[in-house]
């Protein structure tokens, strides 16, 4: 049997994103087009509501989620260049993917509006999130795989969950975030679940590696309300998704402060705890957001969302890891895992305790 030439590897790569781009031209070029000129008139004050809304989540995907995965001092800038790969390779394979069902389902040209290309980049976080699992231990051509595979069965997930079992989810609590840990979770397992993997030297993080990491949790921190606010519809919904996410992520700041100072005999800090606690209340508000719930209920979905993050990374990841073998570079079972099902919990609790007369 003939050797394969080392030159093949690097040249997948490559050869894999030329192919996809070139068939996207193809699509675009007979399916997509824009809306007429009158519809863009009147949607005018819809898309400058919207704009500043999608603008908050690119910094906060790019550049955000992008420094939150540098924790690996050894993969910072793989990590951010994987992160702007996928999210972009994602969305427009969402875009291929919402675009053929339409084009199927009504048999025309698919108008292309700034709606359609950010549920298409939710469709891109959640591939981001569960990478966040294999982080540093996978080739660009196996994320690219997962992210092909994993964006057609998001999609299908988010539309039986929405439309035939009504779920109300704004924010993406259910849809994404729990979608997207399990299923990175289970890429690990089928990756590398089936020997004990000892940690690498190499990806223990080191404080300037921390610094980055904590710099990007400060901007998703700050750009967090836009992400859960920007599908509600414009008005009294959208102004109480902003106040709630507000409310549950700076509760959520606080209790991860003072559960990390707790789980320490010195009383210092973990930046782990830091990195990921601090987010855990905008990942569980996502799906009562904009539901009529008292502000103290925000509060409280907060504190807990976090008690739950910090303490998953100081006894549940040891323990899954050790007994299931399942290896979790990020922790995002602790951040957007264990808050999902805490804010599905929440909104199935308000559902049943507002009145019916409430909005």
């Amino acid at each position: 049997m003939a050797a394969v030439s080392p030159a093949c590897p690097r040249r997948l790569l490559p050869l894999s994103l030329g192919l996809f781009q070139a068939a996207l031209l193809l699509f675009f070029a007979f399916f997509i087009t824009y809306n007429k000129p009158s519809a863009e008139l009147k949607d005018a004050d819809h898309l400058y509501s919207i704009f500043p809304f999608f603008q908050d989540i690119q910094v906060m995907l790019v550049v955000g989620l992008g420094l939150l995965l540098a924790f690996l001092p050894h993969y910072g800038l793989s990590a951010l260049t994987h992160n702007f790969l996928l999210l972009n390779f994602s969305t427009q394979w969402a875009l291929v993917l919402q675009g053929l069902l339409q084009h199927l389902h009504h048999g025309q040209e698919v108008p292309l509006e700034l709606h359609n290309l950010l549920r298409a980049e939710f469709a891109g976080v959640t591939v981001l999130i569960s990478v966040g699992a294999v982080l540093g231990r996978a080739t660009p051509c196996q994320l690219l795989l997962v992210a092909s595979c994993e964006v057609p069965a998001y999609l299908a997930s988010e539309w039986v969950i929405t439309t035939h079992l009504g779920v109300l989810d704004v924010g993406g609590t259910i849809t994404i975030h729990v979608f997207s840990c399990y299923f990175g979770l289970g890429v690990s397992k089928a990756l590398f679940g089936a020997v004990q993997h000892p940690e690498n030297p190499k990806e223990t993080p080191t404080p300037r590696s921390d610094l980055l990491s904590l710099t990007g949790t400060l901007v998703l921190w700050v750009f967090w309300p836009s992400f859960v606010a920007a599908l509600c519809q414009p008005g009294d919904a959208q102004h109480r998704a902003i106040l709630n996410t507000y409310l549950a992520m700076s509760s959520g700041a606080v209790t991860t402060v003072m559960g990390s100072s707790l789980l320490h005999r010195d009383g210092k800090l973990s930046p782990g705890h830091l990195q990921n606690g601090s987010l855990a209340g905008g990942v569980a508000i996502g799906v009562v957001a904009d539901m009529a719930v008292p502000p103290v209920a925000a509060l409280a979905l907060g504190t807990l969302s976090a008690l739950m993050c910090v303490l998953g990374f100081r006894f549940l990841t040891p323990f899954l890891a050790r007994k299931f073998l399942l290896q979790d570079q990020c922790g995002i079972h602790n951040l957007h895992g264990l808050p999902g099902i805490l804010g599905a919990v929440a909104s199935a609790v308000a559902v049943l305790l507002v009145p019916e007369d409430t909005s």
